[in-house]
């Protein structure tokens, strides 16, 4: 098999606020070369690089606000969110847990920090992802899936020094409790230093590492910082990741869905004429409904 190698280093851009409670840097879309198109199935992510929130009263986040078209994915690393959706789907997440919500035909969602955890702030630190949904499945019904930390299978590396732990896909023969649309790969390599993960997925997928925890060499020649990721080539299937500090890397792949991408804020489509009649959905209150 052949080494897949980086395409690019990503830096992460200077940070803005969604709502009060999120403090991200957004890769995709907005930084080049990480195209919607380019990072199919994952279409936007958002990483709330740790930030330290002070004590509230009133709990900081985003009030109700639409979602139709495709997936949302938050991951927890620091801190506690609570969420709900008009679709009932809900609850509370807090660090190694992830909340998986398909938006699909439609729903109303709102999301803050969780009410106790707010009242003492501290450490925040998570990644939201949106991954798209086929045509066929975009008008089909909502749906929200939990995972707990407890529930993730995890994979003792050979070397002893790290674990990861498959959140969605599989890693080697072990198998994520996430269910998913298309083949998506979502886990969290995390080991002390000189823990080494190799990966190997198909040459046509999508593959992206984000180094949510110390540094990491890739190939055994790449230093990347805390921060930082790396998008690569579509040239190989196979890499390794080695933790140079004591690091935790999410890892991304997934088949392209390879269909027309038409985006309009919290919409996502295949066509503009789709759109146009979501939009008049949503100001008709098709949604349902969810209290602030």
């Amino acid at each position: 098999m052949k080494t897949r190698s980086i395409e690019q280093v990503v830096a992460p851009q200077p940070a803005h606020f969604v709502g009060d409670g999120f403090r991200v840097h957004n890769f995709i879309p907005s930084m080049p070369g990480m195209s919607m198109q380019r990072m199919d199935p994952f279409i936007m992510l958002d990483y709330n690089s740790k930030y330290e929130f002070g004590p509230s009263e009133i709990p900081r986040g985003v009030g109700v606000h639409p979602h139709k078209g495709f997936e949302t994915v938050t991951i927890a690393y620091k801190g506690r969110v609570e969420h709900g959706d008009s679709s009932g789907g809900g609850g509370i997440i807090g660090e190694g847990d992830v909340q998986w919500m398909t938006a699909a035909s439609g729903v109303l969602h709102k999301e803050f920090h969780e009410i106790e955890w707010s009242k003492t702030g501290g450490l925040f630190q998570m990644v939201q992802l949106w991954v798209n949904l086929p045509a066929k499945d975009k008008k089909g019904p909502a749906k929200y899936q939990a995972i707990e930390h407890a529930q993730m299978t995890k994979y003792n590396l050979e070397d002893g020094l790290g674990v990861v732990e498959v959140i969605a896909g599989n890693y080697k023969t072990a198998k994520g409790p996430a269910s998913t649309f298309t083949p998506v790969h979502m886990s969290n390599f995390k080991a002390k230093a000189g823990g080494k993960a190799s990966y190997n997925f198909p040459e046509h997928y999508n593959v992206m590492l984000l180094v949510i925890e110390g540094e990491m060499k890739v190939n055994g020649e790449y230093l990347i910082p805390q921060d930082h990721m790396v998008v690569m080539q579509h040239d190989g299937e196979t890499f390794e990741v080695e933790a140079t500090q004591d690091a935790v890397i999410l890892v991304l792949a997934g088949e392209p869905i390879n269909e027309p991408i038409a985006h309009y804020g919290p919409f996502v489509m295949n066509t503009r004429d789709e759109l146009v009649e979501v939009v008049n959905d949503f100001n008709a209150g098709k949604f349902g409904e969810l209290s602030e």
